[in-house]
């Protein structure tokens, strides 16, 4: 990125969180938190977002949608 930073939404923020993942990448949830933080500054996820994401993947839930949910939206 050229010096701009652009506002990712969750499903894109998840994705990469996905592809860091990755067996083929092996970084840690600090490591990917790092990464988003160089790119993203202010607009990156939190640590406990990165991480709790990372334990979805790990059980084997690879979507990056959320789930419906009753009430208010």
């Amino acid at each position: 990125m050229s010096g701009d930073t652009r506002d990712f939404n969750n499903i894109e923020t998840r994705a990469v969180i996905m592809f860091f993942f990755l067996p083929l990448q092996g970084n840690a949830p600090k490591e990917i938190h790092d990464i988003l933080k160089e790119t993203l500054r202010e607009n990156a996820s939190s640590y406990a977002t990165v991480k709790n994401w990372m334990a979805e993947f790990k059980r084997g839930d690879f979507s990056t949608c959320d789930e419906p949910r009753l009430g208010r939206p």
